[in-house]
């Protein structure tokens, strides 16, 4: 598990975007809140520090209203995702010059690994949009129109006339990813492993069983933001 790294998964299905709306409009109104959620199972679902991301939106231009706030000033669809990402997630450049110091000071190979990760996001926006015609399922909202974007009132045709959606995903390295591994770890050593003699008798050792348990454990410090936002590891046992 050392040179493992991992990413959280985020979406938003369909992307909420009100009929004549633009991309800046739609994350103008998103400043408090993301408007996309948290797949992966893990209780919490804010995120102290963003250390890398992989985003993907399709389905949404650029055009749109009068500009009406600082993002209408970018030109692309990805630099205006990109720039909204750096303001919600304010932190991340500073974390990452500080976790290539201790990396520098510590000559951590785990975290020098990892921090490889940690240098680099993307954008892309495609224009295209995910198509939801049958077999796809049909649980849309009456308040959305036939290419998924969202009405101030019902439409006059069934959730089964949606043709296209928006659509954005997100990989997410993130200070969520410790809360995650952390819990699973503990989960792990509880385990009563030798109520499970099959599973050694199938190849697996018990001290290999053992280390790999510890790995998961050194993998989770490395989301770790060490900034006072994560819970410690102390308070997590106590849960």
């Amino acid at each position: 598990l050392s040179n493992s790294q991992v990413a959280a998964a985020w979406a938003s299905v369909p992307f909420p975007v009100v009929y004549g709306h633009s991309l800046p409009d739609v994350l103008h109104a998103y400043q408090q809140d993301l408007p996309w959620k948290l797949l992966s199972s893990c209780r919490e679902q804010n995120v102290s520090c963003c250390f890398a991301q992989s985003v993907v939106l399709r389905g949404i231009s650029k055009e749109g209203k009068q500009p009406t706030s600082p993002l209408h000033a970018f030109e692309t669809a990805e630099q205006i995702l990109q720039q909204y990402s750096h303001t919600v997630f304010p932190g991340a450049f500073r974390l990452v010059s500080l976790i290539r110091e201790y990396q520098l000071e510590r000559e951590d190979r785990v975290l020098c690994n990892f921090i490889q990760f940690l240098l680099y996001s993307t954008f892309h926006v495609l224009e295209q949009p995910c198509m939801t015609r049958p077999p796809y399922p049909r649980f849309f909202s009456p308040l959305l129109t036939r290419q998924g974007f969202l009405l101030e009132k019902p439409s006059s045709y069934s959730a089964a006339a949606v043709e296209s959606i928006p659509v954005l995903t997100s990989l997410q390295s993130s200070s969520v990813l410790h809360t995650l591994l952390y819990s699973l770890y503990k989960d792990v050593q509880k385990l009563n492993i030798r109520r499970w003699a099959s599973f050694f008798s199938a190849g697996v050792e018990q001290a290999d069983f053992h280390e790999a348990v510890e790995a998961l454990r050194t993998l989770s410090q490395c989301y770790e933001t060490g900034f006072g936002d994560d819970k410690s590891e102390d308070e997590t046992d106590s849960d």
